[in-house]
C-alpha cells in the first residue's frame, strides 16, 4: 500500500517520550504531595497567589489586552480571508453543532458557577463606591459582562487560530509548539518546542481542575438542595469519581459520538432554564436592562482592560483585582491551550474571518444574555424584597447561590434537577474535551492517541482536582484560583510569541497570493494553447468528456513523465527532490531546506457530468475525472487533463516561478 492511501486513514499516534513523561511525572508528584501534605499544600498555595498577584498582576492585564487587539485586527484585516485549512476544505460541522461545542468547551462551568454569585457579589461589595445603590447594580452587571466578555474569548480565538492554522493548512502537528514555528523554526520539534507543550499540559491540567473544583462544588450543593446529600470533601470526591469515569467512557468514544452530543444536550439544557428564568422573572426589566447592560459594556470596555487600579491601591481594590479579574484572566489563559485546541479541532475549514466573528462574539452574546437573565433577576429581587436574603445565602455559601436563587421562582424542584443535570453535563463535557486536548499534545504525529493515554490523562485530570479539594479544606476556592495563577504566569509571555508569529506567517501568506496574482497576468496558459493546437480543439477538449480510464493513463502517462523530467534538471543543479505517486495521484517536492519547499501536486477527482452535455443512456457512466492541481496551500482549482506534455513541463515551471517570486519577498 502507497503512503498516499495511508495518508487518507486515521492513523494512531504513539506517546511522545519528551513530552508525555515529564508532564505526567510532574502532575503525579503534585497529586501525591498534595494529598500526603494538605495543609503544607494549602498554606504554599495562599502565599505563591498573594506573590503572582503582587508581583505580575498588571502583566496578565497587559497581555489579555494585547491577545483581544491581535485578535480584531486578524478578523478585519486582508487576513480574513485565510483558511483554516487548504482553500478547497470545507467546515465538518454544522453551525450548531459548532456553537454548542464552542459555549460547552469555553465557559459553560463558570457561567452556571458565577451567573448568580457574581453580580450579587459587586453589587454588595464593589471595589469602589457605595454599596447596594443602583449605580452599584448598573456597575455590578459591567463588571461581569467584562469577566466573561470579549476578552476570555479573545485569548481562546488567538491560541485557536495559531494551531488551526499551522497543522491544518502547513501540515505541522496540533501542539502550541507548531505555533513557533515562524520563530524558531525546526526547533519546535526539540527541547524548546517539548518545553512549550509541557507548559500547555500544565496550563490545561489546572485550568480544567479549577473548572471541575467550581463544578463539583455547585452539583454537591444541588444534591444537598435536592435530595440532602451532605455536603462535604468526601461527598465531593464521590463526585469526581462519577463524573471522571463518566468524562473518560466519553474520551474514549471520539469527538463526534461522545463530545459533540454532550454538548448539544447541554446546549438545550441552558435554553430551557434561560427561557423558564427570564419568563417566571422580572421578564420586562430583564429586557431593559440588556440594552443598557450592553451599552454600558461596550462604552467601558477599554477603560476596564487596562484599569489595575494603581491610584486607589487600598486592600479593598487589591482584593478585588487578585480575588476576581486577576482569576479570571489567569483561568482564561491557563484553558487557553485546551479550548484553543479543541475549537481548532471543530473549526478546519473555516475562514479567519468566519471564524473570529463565530468564536468572539456568538458565545459572548449568549454569556451576555444569560448573565442578564441571571445577574438582573438577583439584583431585582434584592432590591425589590423579593429576594431578601439571597446576599446573605450568597457570601456564607457561593456555590449554593444558583439553587436559593430557583427557590424564590415558581417550580424550583424541577428547575433545581434541569439545573444540576446542566451543570453536571458540564463538568463531563469540559473534563472529556480537555483529555482529548491533553491527549494530542503529548500523544506523537497522528490522528488519535492510543485508547490507554486517552484513560491515563482523564483520570489524572479527576486526581488533580480531588487533590486541590483535599489540599483547599474549606478554602477550597482560594486552592483552585492560586492553582490557575501559577499555572498561567509561564504561559502568558508564551501566548504573545503565538500571537507574533501567526502575524508573521499570515504576512508572508498574503505576499506569497500577491507574487501568484502578480505574475499571472505573464503566463496567458489559455492563449498559449490555443496558438499551440487551435481554438477549435481547445474548445473541444474543454466540453469533451474523457472516460475514466483514459484520464487515469494520462495522470500515470504524461503528467508523471513531466513531473520526471523536471526533477532531472534540478537534481542536475543539486537540489534534492521526491516523486509520489499512486493510482489516482503523483506529486513533486523540490526541497528548498530552511525554506518553504515547492510542492505541485495532480489529483483525479470525480465530478457529476454537467448538463450541457445533453441526454444519456442508463448505461453511461453518470460522473466523471477530472485532473486537479494541488499545491502546498491547497487545490487550485484547475484542470490539466488536455494539456500536452510541454504545457505540463511550463505549468509546473510557472508554479515554480511564483513560488521562487514569494521567496526573495520574505527573506
Amino acid at each position: 500500500m502507497s503512503n498516499a492511501t495511508e495518508a487518507t486513514k486515521p492513523k494512531l499516534a504513539g506517546i511522545n517520550p519528551p513530552v508525555f513523561y515529564p508532564s505526567a511525572g510532574l502532575i503525579v508528584l503534585f497529586v501525591l504531595f498534595t494529598i500526603a501534605m494538605p495543609e503544607q499544600a494549602g498554606i504554599w498555595f495562599g502565599s505563591l497567589q498573594s506573590w503572582i498577584i503582587d508581583t505580575f498582576g498588571w502583566f496578565y492585564l497587559l497581555s489579555m489586552g494585547i491577545y483581544l487587539i491581535i485578535t480584531l485586527i486578524l478578523a478585519f484585516s486582508r487576513f480574513g480571508k485565510i483558511k483554516l485549512g487548504p482553500d478547497h476544505s470545507k467546515p465538518e460541522y454544522s453551525y450548531r453543532s459548532w456553537f454548542a461545542m464552542l459555549f460547552s468547551a469555553g465557559m459553560g462551568i463558570g457561567l452556571i458557577f458565577y451567573g448568580v454569585a457574581e453580580p450579587v457579589f459587586h453589587f454588595a461589595n464593589p471595589p469602589a463606591g457605595e454599596p447596594q445603590t443602583v449605580d452599584a447594580a448598573r456597575h455590578a452587571m459591567t463588571q461581569t459582562f467584562f469577566h466573561w466578555g470579549v476578552h476570555a474569548w479573545g485569548v481562546y480565538a488567538i491560541v485557536a487560530l495559531a494551531l488551526g492554522y499551522f497543522s491544518f493548512r502547513h501540515g505541522l502537528p496540533l501542539r502550541i509548539s507548531s505555533a513557533l514555528y515562524p520563530i524558531i523554526g525546526k526547533r519546535i520539534h526539540g527541547p524548546i518546542g517539548y518545553a512549550v507543550d509541557i507548559l500547555a499540559v500544565f496550563g490545561t491540567m489546572f485550568g480544567i481542575a479549577t473548572s471541575l473544583g467550581l463544578g463539583v462544588l455547585q452539583i454537591n450543593s444541588g444534591l444537598n438542595y435536592l435530595f440532602d446529600i451532605p455536603i462535604g470533601t468526601a461527598t465531593q470526591l464521590i463526585l469526581i469519581a462519577i463524573v471522571t469515569t463518566m468524562a473518560t467512557i466519553s474520551v474514549v468514544t471520539g469527538l463526534d459520538s461522545g463530545i459533540r452530543r454532550l454538548s448539544e444536550l447541554n446546549l438545550n439544557l441552558a435554553v430551557i432554564l434561560l427561557i423558564f428564568v427570564a419568563v417566571t422573572g422580572p421578564t420586562l426589566f430583564i429586557f431593559q436592562s440588556l440594552a443598557q447592560n450592553v451599552g454600558s459594556y461596550i462604552a467601558s470596555i477599554a477603560d476596564m482592560t487596562f484599569n489595575s487600579y494603581a491610584y486607589i491601591n487600598s486592600d479593598k481594590t487589591n482584593s478585588f483585582l487578585g480575588g476576581w479579574t486577576l482569576f479570571y484572566w489567569a483561568w482564561f489563559i491557563a484553558w487557553s491551550p485546551f479550548v484553543g485546541m479543541f475549537v481548532a479541532r471543530i473549526s478546519r475549514g473555516r475562514t479567519i474571518k468566519e471564524f473570529v466573528l463565530g468564536v468572539l462574539f456568538v458565545p459572548v452574546g449568549v454569556t451576555i444574555l444569560w448573565l442578564t437573565v441571571f445577574g438582573n433577576t438577583a439584583l431585582h429581587g434584592i432590591m425589590t424584597g423579593s429576594m431578601p436574603e439571597l446576599v446573605d445565602q450568597v457570601f456564607a455559601n457561593t456555590p449554593t447561590s444558583l439553587f436559593h436563587f430557583l427557590d424564590s421562582l415558581p417550580l424550583a424542584s424541577i428547575s433545581s434537577v434541569v439545573a444540576t443535570l446542566l451543570i453536571f453535563t458540564f463538568f463531563v463535557t469540559s473534563s472529556d474535551s480537555g483529555s482529548l486536548v491533553i491527549d494530542t499534545l503529548t500523544a506523537k504525529d497522528g490522528d488519535e492517541a492510543p485508547v490507554k493515554q486517552r484513560i491515563f490523562w482523564s483520570v489524572s485530570e479527576g486526581l488533580v482536582a480531588a487533590s486541590l479539594i483535599i489540599a483547599g479544606g474549606q478554602n477550597v476556592l482560594s486552592a483552585l484560583q492560586a492553582a490557575s495563577l501559577a499555572s498561567a504566569l509561564p504561559f502568558a509571555p508564551v501566548l504573545i510569541l503565538v500571537g507574533f508569529g501567526l502575524f508573521k506567517s499570515l504576512r508572508q501568506e498574503m505576499i506569497k497570493i500577491d507574487s501568484a496574482n502578480h505574475l499571472s497576468q505573464a503566463t496567458p496558459s489559455t492563449l498559449a494553447r490555443i496558438q499551440e493546437i487551435g481554438w477549435q480543439q481547445h474548445l473541444e477538449q474543454l466540453i469533451t468528456i474523457p472516460e475514466k480510464k483514459e484520464v487515469l493513463n494520462f495522470l500515470q502517462g504524461d503528467i508523471l513523465q513531466a513531473m520526471k523530467e523536471v526533477s532531472d534538471v534540478f537534481k542536475s543543479k543539486g537540489l534534492n527532490t521526491e516523486i509520489s505517486s499512486d493510482h489516482n495521484y503523483c506529486s513533486l517536492v523540490i526541497d528548498h531546506g530552511d525554506e518553504r519547499n515547492f510542492v505541485y501536486g495532480a489529483w483525479a477527482r470525480e465530478a457529476s457530468i454537467p448538463s450541457f452535455i445533453g441526454e444519456r443512456s442508463k448505461s453511461q457512466p453518470k460522473s466523471q475525472l477530472y485532473i486537479e492541481v494541488y499545491l502546498d496551500k491547497g487545490s487550485q482549482q484547475y484542470n490539466i487533463c488536455r494539456y500536452n506534455r510541454n504545457q505540463l513541463i511550463a505549468d509546473i515551471i510557472d508554479q515554480y516561478e511564483k513560488h521562487l517570486y514569494f521567496l526573495n519577498q520574505v527573506r
